[in-house]
């Protein structure tokens, strides 16, 4: 059963929810973009594919305006945290406001990291019981099933 899904913690310009992840957005993206990526379980050197694309490929005669690391890490947190949204929204989102949703990304994973549910097990662990090492049961000769008479 498919699970509803759900809105972003906050939106794409709510950086009065969480001003440090804004601050630290403007005066480094780089650095926040690095922290995105690392926290989600990437490579944190990712997002600086991001900053390299566009040189090397107006370079090659290809111009590219989607930053490939910026999109493919928003589509993979809505994804797995079951996002309302789409590829065409991601891709407007990461060309136009880029800065912004490094910015929701992180305050996004930080509110998912805020609020885990830890499950723990609460059975006792099973208990093995040692192997029993039955005696040999010792046979009299003249028991083999024949019964003497005198």
């Amino acid at each position: 059963m498919a699970h509803p899904l759900i809105e972003w913690n906050s939106g794409l310009l709510d950086c009065c929810d969480n001003i440090s992840s804004c601050c630290y957005g403007f005066w480094c993206c780089p650095c926040l973009a690095c922290t995105v990526s690392g926290s989600f379980g990437e490579n944190r050197c990712l997002p600086l594919c991001d900053m390299c694309s566009p040189a090397i490929t107006a370079a090659i005669g290809l111009p590219l305006c989607v930053p490939p690391a910026g999109l493919s890490l928003r589509v993979g947190i809505r994804n797995r945290y079951g996002i309302k949204g789409s590829v065409c929204k991601d891709i407007a989102t990461s060309c136009f406001c880029s800065w912004c949703s490094w910015c929701q990304m992180h305050r996004e994973l930080r509110h998912r990291k805020k609020n885990t549910v830890v499950i723990v097990n609460m059975q006792p662990p099973p208990v093995m019981m040692a192997p029993v090492m039955m005696a040999p049961v010792m046979m009299a000769p003249h028991s083999a099933g024949f019964v003497s008479q005198p």
